[in-house]
């Protein structure tokens, strides 16, 4: 749905169900629902007072007769919204909202409030309200994510495919371009995509790819990329020259045809040739590395 269209809807009180719980999941809802909230606590500036003006104009010269000038009280008034919502959005979004990172080849563990780590991997993104964490206990994620939640702690995991709520878990999120999965560890994990709302157990896993949801099992302790290994089940090739490409920070060439073939294995992120034997010889490819930062895949004998 349109951004503009359920901020509209909404501020006329008048969102259907499914509405609202799409204009929950835009990413500046909470900035929206605060600002409504606060309105009444803020009052227009007074930067100049009519009495002010007065005085000030009783003492200048009198020779030239000059026009008052209508616009000023307005110009004020819109200068003062102006100062006001400008204070509202810093008070209550750019001083709240934490930001944290990755680049191509890196890797990251950071804490959360209530004492949870998130380990990002290489080209993710991850936002959430450290101030405000009690009352707004959310994380957007873009990227990839391995959750490790501090035991009877709630929040949700937020992505544009879909949301993760969590209870003392461990679990893994995975959100890149139209690919979504989740992978749960430990404890009990609910994911709600794609109109489908299931809870996972650990060990199971739940992939939303081009509108198809299946659902799948893992026998590791951990997501491997954490370990320094991408793995793959059924994964297709696109999707896995895309992580070589971040692990790595290259750029990979190859016939699209692959493109959707299923790939099951992984690739090290630590030597590059044994990572493209991995992904290349299951295929009947190989590769040459054309610079540091280009590789070109091909079929074995051209």
């Amino acid at each position: 749905m349109e951004k503009e269209y359920l901020i509209k809807k909404w501020l006329a009180n008048d969102l259907t169900e499914d509405e609202l719980k799409a204009f929950e999941l835009l990413e500046d809802h909470d900035l929206h629902t605060q600002i409504i909230a606060n309105a009444p606590y803020f009052k227009a500036s007074h930067f100049s007072k009519a009495e002010s003006f007065e005085k000030l104009e009783a003492r200048l010269p009198q020779e030239t007769p000059v026009q008052k000038m209508s616009w000023i009280r307005p110009l004020m008034r819109l200068a003062g919204a102006f100062v006001v919502g400008l204070g509202i959005y810093y008070l209550l979004f750019a001083n709240n909202l934490t930001h944290v990172e990755t680049l191509a080849s890196q890797k990251t563990t950071i804490e959360l409030p209530d004492a949870s780590t998130v380990t990002l991997n290489a080209l993710t993104e991850i936002s959430y309200h450290k101030k405000r964490w009690n009352s707004n206990r959310k994380v957007n994620l873009d990227g990839e994510a391995f959750f490790k939640v501090a035991k009877g702690e709630v929040f949700d995991v937020i992505t544009k495919e879909g949301t993760v709520t969590v209870v003392g878990t461990q679990f893994n999120v995975k959100q890149r371009s139209n690919y979504f999965e989740v992978e749960c560890y430990e404890g009990i994990v609910k994911v709600i995509a794609n109109n489908t709302t299931k809870e996972l157990l650990a060990g199971d896993t739940f992939r939303l790819y081009e509108n198809d949801v299946t659902f799948n099992t893992t026998s590791y302790q951990l997501p491997q990329w954490t370990k320094d290994v991408s793995d793959f089940k059924s994964v297709p090739f696109s999707e896995v020259i895309s992580e070589l490409e971040r692990q790595y920070n290259i750029s990979v060439t190859y016939n699209t045809e692959n493109a959707t073939r299923l790939f099951s294995g992984g690739f090290v992120h630590n030597n590059l040739d044994n990572a493209l034997k991995s992904i290349t010889e299951p295929l009947e490819l190989t590769y040459v590395i054309e610079s540091s930062t280009q590789v070109r895949l091909k079929p074995i004998g051209l």
